[in-house]
């Protein structure tokens, strides 16, 4: 059974962004229209320019926070009533959320599928030895209540799906769909003597450190894309690394297609969109020793300490000065990547999606863990 509308919620702060477009105008090609639900700080013109050039797509956005902006949680209250009214009002019979938490009150009668990309729970638990602050508990409890209001609840990755089990306990109806991006054409000959790295380097969990004190001596320039400053006020100022700015997603993919190395310095990460854009766009790929890298790229990759920036440096020097190698490395990240298709991700959706519609949701075919 094929939902014949989707409410899916999006923000345009971090990967949900890219993840929601790109699942949405694959839906809404396959005959699925999608409403998408925007939240937290506005889109960038020309990210509102990218939704309104999908067909069977259209966008709303809600002058209501994400979850991991806000201190006291009586803020997000006021967002299940308002996805309540825009379900009714534009004839959904599915709500596919982003967060977790975005389920919590939610009164309508309609199926809920909720994705967890990240959370501040999970984060903790990979960036500290230490409990969680008392003033995040109701984080914790807030999602908690939203896997249980849901009919599936989605994973990028087993690596994530292990993380949410350690942080929550048991979730009925876990399912693991992994991330997926759309491919664009590269040529080999495009590549230039550069190492480039892509993120939101405000947040912790994604390592600017480690670029920047290992672009130090660096044989080849390292050039870091994306915002320096955060939403909260997160500010890091690098020292040796170039940066890029805030770019745009077909300017941060024109700067894959031309660089011949990609690192993921991140310390957490529940899947990791940046590398996979970047092994499609012909890059060698240098990623750090985390669970999720080795899920997803195992020998496709070499990968570094997160927390050893002279190990980072030598294996860029050692790349810089291996065309060979490099070659060899971009052509098993590309055929790795490739196994990651948006046909594969929608494919597993819609069976979940058919799934909860038919028969209530938490059935076996959702693959629970």
């Amino acid at each position: 059974m094929r939902p014949s509308r989707i409410l899916m919620t999006t923000d345009a702060v971090g990967g949900v962004w890219q993840y929601s477009l790109d699942l949405a105008q694959e839906l809404a090609a396959a005959g699925t229209p999608v409403l998408l639900v925007g939240l937290g700080p506005e889109p960038t013109p020309p990210q509102r320019e990218a939704v309104a050039a999908l067909s069977g797509v259209e966008l709303v956005w809600l002058n209501e926070p994400l979850d991991w902006l806000v201190e006291d949680e009586t803020a997000l209250d006021p967002l299940a009533p308002r996805l309540d009214h825009l379900a009714e009002r534009h004839a959904v019979d599915l709500l596919h959320l982003n967060t977790p938490s975005q389920a919590v009150g939610l009164q309508t009668a309609r199926r809920v599928v909720i994705a967890s990309h990240s959370c501040v729970v999970t984060w903790w638990q990979a960036m500290r030895s230490e409990p969680l602050p008392a003033e995040w508990e109701w984080q914790r409890r807030r999602n908690l209540a939203g896997f249980r209001r849901a009919d599936a609840v989605l994973a990028p990755s087993r690596s994530h799906a292990e993380a949410l089990l350690e942080a929550y306990g048991t979730i009925a109806g876990l399912a693991v769909v992994p991330n997926a991006v759309r491919p664009v054409p590269v040529s080999a000959a495009d590549k230039e003597p550069f190492v480039l790295a892509a993120g939101r380097w405000w947040d912790e969990g994604k390592n600017a450190a480690l670029l920047d004190a290992a672009a130090a001596g660096c044989r080849w320039p390292l050039l870091m894309a994306g915002g320096l400053g955060g939403p909260n006020g997160q500010m890091v100022t690098p020292l040796h690394a170039q940066t890029a700015g805030v770019l745009s997603a077909f300017e941060t993919r024109a700067l894959m297609a031309r660089a011949s190395i990609f690192v993921a310095p991140s310390l957490y990460e529940p899947f990791g969109l940046a590398p996979l854009e970047a092994a499609l766009a012909g890059c060698a790929l240098v990623v750090t020793d985390i669970p999720i890298f080795h899920e997803i790229w195992d020998d496709a990759a070499v990968f570094v300490d997160p927390h050893d920036p002279e190990e980072l440096r030598q294996v860029l020097d050692r790349l810089a000065e291996e065309p060979a190698e490099r070659r060899e490395l971009a052509r098993l990240a590309a055929a790795r990547a490739s196994e990651f298709s948006l046909a594969r991700q929608v494919g597993a959706l819609s069976r979940i999606y058919a799934d909860v519609l038919s028969n209530g949701g938490r059935t076996p075919a959702a693959a629970e863990l």
